[in-house]
């Protein structure tokens, strides 16, 4: 079961950074991320989703892929070039939109009811977690500071994070 931790910066660019970090340690094995997105709100108090994956791009290269190789078998007794690069196009268009229709990790409603409480020029970095080496995790996370918003950690591994992260602001 997969853990959710979001927590404020003061910037977008300080989200950045530890969301930077978080990627480094999964690379290093001491986190493994289901997802991981920034929130914040634009100069219009529009809240904004700065996602890891882009689904969209994702399903336009798998359905023109499979669009492309479907028109190839299908032409082949035909002999003609029309329908593979139809089906390609039409793939890629079916699956861009399939993917930005789909929703992946964290819940975008969530996030931006969360997003909608912090304070213009602030940003949040909600991050899944699938497991963690927690106390290195802690190491790695303490200099950035922040403040924890919401956890689905157990009272005591909310209680430390926050201790964490204050003592190394202080």
């Amino acid at each position: 079961m997969s853990d959710l931790i979001a927590i404020t910066y003061e910037s977008r660019e300080r989200a950045t950074e530890v969301r930077t970090e978080f990627m480094k340690m999964q690379r290093e094995h001491l986190v493994d991320l289901e997802d991981c997105v920034i929130a914040y709100k634009d100069a219009h108090g529009k809240i904004k989703l700065d996602q890891t994956v882009n689904l969209a791009a994702i399903g336009a290269s798998s359905g023109g892929f499979w669009g492309l190789l479907i028109g190839l078998i299908f032409s082949i007794p035909f002999g003609g070039l029309l329908l593979p690069v139809l089906t390609a196009v039409f793939g890629a268009g079916f699956g861009a939109l399939s993917g930005a229709l789909s929703d992946y990790g964290i819940d975008d409603k969530m996030v931006k009811d969360l997003t909608a409480e912090i304070d213009s020029g602030k940003a949040a970095l909600f991050i899944l977690v699938r497991k963690a080496t927690i106390d290195k995790v802690l190491e790695h996370v303490a200099p950035f500071g922040g403040t924890v918003l919401k956890t689905s950690l157990s009272h005591e591994l909310e209680n430390k994070l926050q201790e964490v992260i204050d003592k190394a602001s202080a």
